[in-house]
């Protein structure tokens, strides 16, 4: 496992400790849960516009649509 080094306004590592705290888990948990959320979310918004570009490659090529 590799490590990295982010750096944090004072402010946003305490918003991140009391997030963590509610959240009943560490800092640490807290920021890699988040990371993996961002993620989860670039690849899922990543695949929906490669469906939909596709999709509409399909409709310019063959003229055929659903009205």
């Amino acid at each position: 496992m590799s490590t990295t080094t982010i750096r944090l306004s004072d402010d946003l590592k305490s918003r991140v400790a009391e997030a963590a705290e509610r959240a009943g888990t560490t800092a640490h948990s807290f920021i890699l849960e988040a990371i993996s959320e961002k993620i989860d979310q670039d690849e899922l918004r990543s695949n929906f516009n490669d469906v939909a570009e596709t999709r509409y490659a399909t409709i310019v090529s063959s003229g055929k649509t659903i009205s």
